[in-house]
């Protein structure tokens, strides 16, 4: 009996060391993509942070083909719609065509009158966090079974933007990712693909529970650029790693949050994920009677002041899923 589990403990190390290996190399692809900040940075940055979840099984030929269909089909759309080449280079027309593919109907004639019909993107409100199966938050999910959430719509939409060269920000909530699109005569408005809708920033800070002083610190509801975007990568990487190893001690999602930091100040998810780190890394050194235990505590405590002061404040999960009921029974209307 010792034998058998000190060969499971010898086979689970191996493991662990594996991931730790690929995800370093992931750590390392990405963090290039952040300093080079181009155009199609965001869409490498996606697809590596799923391809080392899914054990780097993902065929990047077909997945950037499925990717590049929807561009596709969204000028497709974007020709058929408007008449003018100037019309079809706004940026309004653009995103309207990214979002007809996306949450609408899309019919394209090869040879009238047959047609190849594409069904909408929907939200997954039975896993819409990835409590279940962490792959229901992933681009990849969302491309083969239509169902997606808040992280993995906004995702691709931004991708199919990007491939459009078609402007649009992505924008954090409490447990939430949206849009937020510019028109210069009309100003800015809000992408919401959960229903399909269009809401104002006094709905969005009302439904999300937003304290003025949140989004007056650039916690929430502030545009992110496209640099702190593939930085947003990283706070995905960290928490695939999470899932798959429970490792908090290497150092690993330290480094992938303090990297975010360092892009995006403000970001919430990873200030969160970093002073949940620390406390885990201190309550082992404190059971271990380890001296950095005390510089450990003041790290995390520091860490989860500083959210404090900014307007960190974490939505009830009753009143999120409050929320989302009704984002359901709101994209249920015809």
């Amino acid at each position: 009996m010792k034998k058998i589990l000190l060969g499971l403990t010898l086979l689970f190390c191996c493991v662990i060391n594996l991931y730790a290996q690929q995800y370093d190399v992931a750590f390392n692809s990405i963090n290039s993509l952040l300093q080079n900040n181009e155009p199609r940075s965001f869409r490498n940055a996606v697809f590596i942070t799923e391809n080392v979840y899914l054990d780097n099984k993902l065929d990047s030929i077909k997945w950037n083909a499925a990717c590049n269909k929807l561009g596709t089909l969204a000028y497709s759309w974007l020709s058929n719609a408007v008449g003018t080449e100037e019309r079809k280079n706004t940026d309004l027309l653009k995103n309207q065509a990214i979002f007809q593919v996306l949450k609408d109907t899309t019919s394209i004639i090869i040879d009238s009158p047959a047609r190849i019909v594409y069904l909408p993107y929907e939200y997954n409100f039975e896993d819409f966090d990835g409590t279940k199966d962490w792959r229901n938050t992933l681009v990849t999910t969302l491309l083969t079974s239509h169902k997606g959430n808040c992280h993995s719509m906004p995702y691709l939409y931004k991708i199919i933007a990007d491939e459009l060269r078609a402007t649009c920000w992505l924008t954090l909530a409490p447990n939430h990712l949206y849009l937020r699109n510019y028109i210069p005569e009309k100003g800015w408005y809000n992408t919401e693909l959960t229903n399909g809708s269009f809401p104002t920033d006094a709905m969005i800070a009302t439904a999300n529970y937003i304290p003025l002083k949140a989004i007056q610190g650039s916690l929430y509801m502030d545009t992110l650029s496209n640099q702190q975007s593939i930085a947003l990568c990283l706070v995905d990487l960290a928490q695939g790693y999470e899932r798959k190893t429970h490792n908090y001690y290497d150092g690993f999602i330290l480094k992938c949050c303090d990297t975010v930091l360092k892009y995006h100040a403000t970001n919430p998810n990873a200030m969160l994920l970093r002073a949940e780190t620390l406390k885990k890394l201190y309550e082992r050194e404190k059971a271990n009677k380890n001296d950095n235990a005390a510089n450990t505590y003041a790290l995390m405590e520091q860490q989860y002041i500083h959210l404090y002061d900014l307007g960190y404040r974490e939505m009830p999960e009753k009143m999120y899923k409050a929320w989302l009921k009704t984002m359901k029974e709101q994209q249920s209307k015809p």
